[in-house]
Parts: structure tokens; C-alpha cells; sequence
């Protein structure tokens, strides 16, 4: 242990016996009013037992202010050699991490004001003492006179040594100790775990959602700008209508990307966000995706408008990927849409052919992120979705539970 780290563990405990100075004061305060004769000021005995008064109430302080385990935390990352990573983070929320906190405040009190007490009076004894054989004197004090000869200065070194090395014990007990009382308890484990959860969770759904918002608008921008390409010369009408096509698109997809970010907002800044889209704009994505060249067949049934917002900002997400990856995979191929409510369940599908698809071919070349996504989406309304190739058809089917989500309100 070098002598840095020596140092700054006694600065510790002196901050210690700082913090231990108000419950001691208020101690000595109160024990002559509790005990006649007593004198904490003057007499030895009832200094000590004011010292022992003190520490309870100083645990009490530290059992119902759970503050003090940050701050606590705090002065022993920096002077106690403690890797942060083995203390907890935040106040102490529960009570077994306040009961430890109270433990650690008053271990920290105790020695502290141990070594402080050392501090200020070891030295000055020991430098008297050194000084004997030279002849010096301290009028009004007579102990020094009990040592003679050699006997001064090596009980004075030996003072000191005792001063040091009870810094340097205390020290190191109150270092290996930091861990076990100000590290994380088992529930700011658990609640560490969950804010790691909800933070990943909310990662991947923006993810899914700039994956589905900006990957259909680039496949069927490309679709589009292809078709104008091959017809500028001879049909400049329909040019002029995949043109009209892209920015529409492009605009949508603005809009689209505009409301992922809101998400990301932070809550002092003014402005609404786009609202994200729903069922009710399957007839404009639909009218995007024809006019990259692929026919659509919709199939709708039911009364889509009662459908949980929250469901059907999730199946128009699906809807969406699963035109995306007949673009990007089949290109401007015939696609069946299907988009059924019956029976407390929103049934969604997606059909469309595939040049050369095998039996049982489950997932497209290029990653399947859509997929896997879609799967997600599903799985967190507590639905499924499957997809995968048969009979030269490629299908995408989900099933999203409506009635159970009709009761969450639609906030996201």
C-alpha cells in the first residue's frame, strides 16, 4: 500500500470525526440534562460516554436519510481506493440498503472519530516527548516528568507509530468493508437489471421502427425511380407519376422517421410529434406501394376503427414490412393483403409469389431483420406471426390480440 493511498484513507477518517462532531455536540448537550454531575466537557469519563451517545443517533440518521449513501459512496471512491464499480449507484431506496447504509455511517463515525481523537493528540504528546532528553519542559503538565532517559523518546515514537498504524488498520477495515455495505443489495440489482431491460426493450422497438418506416420507403422509392427510368422516353405521364409517386412516398416517410424520433425527445422540449401511423392509413401506404408497380389485392373486414390504437399501429408496422420484403425480394409482384377482426382478434396476411421458392423455406436471403421484427411485434401483444415460402407462395401471417390490449389505453 503506498503512502498516497495511506493518506488519503486518513483524510477519510478525519472526515469522519467531522461528520461525527454534531451527534457528539448534541450528546454532550443532552447528558447533563438526563444525568446529574455529568460534564462531558471536562471530564474524561463522560467524554467517552458521550462519544458512545453520539453513535446511535448518528446510525438513526443514517437508517432515515437515504442520501447519505451517495455521499458516503462519493468520499469513498475518492479517497478510499474503491473501485466504483463494487458501490451501488443512487440513494438507498429499501430498507435492507438503508440498514446497511446506517451501518456503514456509523462504522465510519466510530473510527473516524477514533483516529481523529489520535490525531490531534498523539502527535503533540509524541513530539513532547521526543523533546525530553533535550530538556525540554511543558509547564503545567507533569507527566512528562514519569519518563526519564531513553524512556521518552521511544515511548514517543512508539506513539506515533501506534497513531499511524491504527490510521492505516482502520483504514483498510473501513476500505474492505465499502463493498459489502454501500455495494448494490440485491434489489438494486434487480432494479439495475430491469432499467437495463426497459432501456435495450426500447432500443430494438426503435430500431423495428426505423428498419419498417425507412425500408419500405427506399424499396418502393427504388421500385418507383426504376420504372420511371425505364419509361421517361416513351410514357412521360407515367413518369411523371412515379415522380409524383417518390415524393409523396418520401414525404410520408419524413413524417414517419419524424415521429420514431419524437421518441427520443427529451420531455422539456415543446412540439408534438407526428402521430405514428395506424390501420387507417393502409389505403395511402397501399397507394404508395401500386405505384411502384405492384398490384394489390386488399381484403378488409370488420370495424378496423375500434381497434386498440396500440394493435393497430403494430399491424399497420406488419402490413408495411411485409409489402417491403415483396418489394425487396419478388419486386413488383401481385400481393394479396388480408386484414381480418373477428372474434376478439385482428388476423393479418400477406401473400405473394416467389420464382422459385422451396417447400419450407422459412426465411428470405438478407438478414431477416423484418422478420424478426414482425415476430417481436407480435410476441409483445402477446400474438405470433410466422413466415415462409410453399407452392411458389410466399406467406406472412399474424394473429394480435385485440381484446386484451383494448384495456391499455394505446399510450406508448
Amino acid at each position: 500500500m503506498t503512502a498516497g493511498r495511506v493518506a488519503r484513507r486518513w483524510v477519510h477518517l478525519i472526515l469522519g470525526g467531522a461528520l461525527l462532531m454534531p451527534f457528539y455536540l448534541l450528546a454532550s448537550a443532552t447528558l447533563p440534562m438526563l444525568v446529574d454531575g455529568a460534564d462531558p466537557l471536562r471530564v474524561p469519563v463522560w467524554q467517552f460516554a458521550a462519544f458512545g451517545c453520539a453513535l446511535p443517533v448518528a446510525a438513526l440518521a443514517g437508517l432515515l436519510f437515504p442520501l447519505l449513501r451517495p455521499l458516503e459512496v462519493a468520499a469513498v471512491r475518492a479517497l478510499c481506493a474503491v473501485p466504483g464499480g463494487r458501490l451501488a449507484d443512487g440513494p438507498a431506496a429499501s430498507w435492507a440498503a438503508r440498514r446497511r447504509s446506517a451501518l456503514w455511517f456509523t462504522a465510519h463515525l466510530l473510527a473516524g472519530g477514533v483516529v481523529s481523537g489520535m490525531t490531534l493528540t498523539g502527535p503533540p504528546a509524541a513530539l513532547l516527548l521526543l523533546a525530553v532528553p533535550f530538556g525540554a519542559d511543558a509547564p503545567g503538565l507533569t507527566w512528562p516528568a514519569a519518563f526519564a532517559g531513553v524512556a521518552a523518546p521511544l515511548t514517543g515514537a512508539a506513539l506515533l507509530a501506534l497513531v499511524v498504524g491504527t490510521a492505516w488498520g482502520a483504514g483498510a477495515l473501513l476500505a474492505r468493508w465499502a463493498p459489502v455495505l454501500l455495494g448494490p443489495t440485491p434489489a438494486d440489482k434487480l432494479a439495475a437489471a430491469e432499467r437495463r431491460a426497459a432501456e435495450l426493450a426500447a432500443r430494438n422497438r426503435l430500431a423495428r421502427e426505423l428498419h419498417d418506416a425507412v425500408g419500405h420507403a427506399l424499396s418502393a422509392v427504388t421500385l418507383q425511380a426504376g420504372a420511371a427510368r425505364r419509361v421517361l422516353d416513351r410514357d412521360v405521364e407515367f413518369a411523371r407519376q412515379a415522380l409524383a409517386a417518390i415524393e409523396d412516398t418520401t414525404r410520408e416517410a419524413v413524417a414517419e422517421l419524424d415521429a420514431v424520433l419524437g421518441l427520443l425527445r427529451e420531455e422539456h422540449e415543446t412540439g408534438p410529434a407526428a402521430p405514428a401511423p395506424a390501420l387507417d392509413g393502409l389505403a395511402a401506404l397501399f397507394d404508395r406501394t401500386r405505384a411502384a408497380g405492384v398490384r394489390i389485392t386488399a381484403e378488409l373486414s370488420g370495424d378496423l376503427a375500434a381497434v386498440p390504437p396500440v394493435v393497430s399501429r403494430e399491424a399497420y408496422r406488419i402490413v408495411q414490412e411485409g409489402l417491403s420484403n415483396a418489394l425487396r425480394h419478388a419486386g413488383p409482384v401481385p400481393v394479396t393483403v388480408q386484414v381480418q377482426l373477428e372474434n376478439g382478434e385482428l388476423a393479418l396476411g400477406i401473400e405473394n409469389p416467389v420464382a422459385g421458392a422451396r417447400p419450407g423455406r422459412t426465411e428470405r436471403t438478407g438478414g431477416g431483420r423484418g422478420l424478426r421484427g414482425i415476430a417481436e411485434r407480435a410476441r409483445l401483444l402477446g400474438g405470433a406471426a410466422s413466415a415462409g415460402a410453399a407452392d411458389g407462395v410466399w406467406r406472412l401471417t399474424a394473429r394480435l390480440p385485440v381484446a386484451a390490449a383494448g384495456a391499455d389505453g394505446g399510450a406508448r
